[in-house]
């Protein structure tokens, strides 16, 4: 258990009042109540993902979520997509704690989100978007490296080499994501400072993810190597390699312009690979940890496995001799 053998409580649990410091990436297509209350349920802090809902659709998530767990939960609004002032409006009026945002300046609805007495944690890929998350009053922030899936950071900078330096320049709670689904990868993220994860892909793949069953399926097929950032001139995204990952390539190939990629790109992606199933057309957004990844299981199975494991690889780490 985190902290039994000390007075001091780890700063994420003590922050959202959960059992253990793992927190579920509120993923596009992935994240609805059923999973984001599975992994409250089990201990941790389940997300729900606002980036592909409509308002209502969220507050009808959100009220389900209320009602199919009594522990704390959130919601992740990444900044920049539509209808962002309603979404934050139905937080509000349904009395969401806990929202973690991304993709857009913290010092927009950081504020607005502190007044109405939310906890709020903000998605940086540098030292230097975490200082200023922190200066814009944030509780604390979530540090994530280039292996991570989905839209990612410019800087390519990786989750081993991210955490320290996030931790050199701030002082409030860390979140580690971006290649961890495992207890030895939670470990590791704390030695390097952090006082938490979040697990994105290993979630996607649970029984209670919303995501296509095809997609799941494939996730625990990726192998390592079969997952790449691309389309960076747009927002950069790491994509399972399919027929629309390699029309893509193509398309840079022959020189395309931004607008040829937009084009390209079109409507609803990531909504036809991830949650439609269409394997080949579809936008398949995963992490490179999903080669580490061999089935899909219950949340509460998930988090079990990665407590036990983390337990074990503390003994094991007091046994390295060198």
């Amino acid at each position: 258990m985190f902290n039994r053998r000390t007075n001091k409580m780890n700063r994420i649990k003590k922050l959202f009042s959960i059992k253990y410091p793992i927190i579920q990436g509120g993923m596009i297509w992935n994240s609805g109540y059923k999973l984001a209350s599975a992994v409250s349920n089990a201990g941790g802090l389940g997300l729900i993902g606002a980036g592909s809902m409509y308002p209502e659709v969220l507050r009808e998530h959100i009220q389900k979520c209320k009602k199919a767990t009594t522990k704390p939960f959130g919601v992740n609004v990444p900044m920049l997509y539509p209808n962002v002032e309603k979404i934050m409006k139905i937080i509000v009026e349904e009395g969401v704690k806990i929202v973690f945002t991304s993709a857009g300046n913290p010092k927009t609805w950081t504020p607005y989100l502190k007044e109405n007495g939310i906890t709020v944690v903000h998605v940086v890929s540098s030292s230097k978007f975490a200082l200023k998350a922190q200066e814009a009053g944030v509780d604390a922030v979530v540090a994530e490296g280039f292996e991570a899936g989905g839209h990612n950071g410019r800087e390519e900078t990786t989750t081993l080499t991210l955490i320290p330096m996030v931790k050199e320049n701030i002082t409030i709670p860390l979140i580690a994501a971006g290649g961890i689904a495992t207890g030895k990868g939670m470990l590791a993220a704390m030695v390097l400072g952090a006082d938490g994860v979040q697990m994105g892909s290993r979630f996607a793949a649970s029984t209670e993810s919303s995501a296509h069953i095809d997609f799941k399926k494939t996730i625990i097929e990726t192998q390592e190597g079969e997952t790449l950032v691309t389309l960076k001139e747009l927002a950069p995204v790491r994509l399972i390699k399919n027929k629309f990952f390699n029309d893509v390539q193509e398309a840079y190939a022959n020189c395309a312009s931004v607008e040829d990629l937009k084009t390209l790109l079109g409507r609803a992606r990531a909504k036809r690979g991830m949650f439609e199933g269409d394997l080949v057309e579809g936008e398949l957004e995963i992490g490179q940890i999903a080669g580490l990844i061999h089935d899909i299981l219950p949340v509460e199975t998930i988090i079990g496995n990665v407590i036990a494991e983390f337990n074990s690889a503390k003994v094991a780490v007091n046994e390295i001799q060198f």
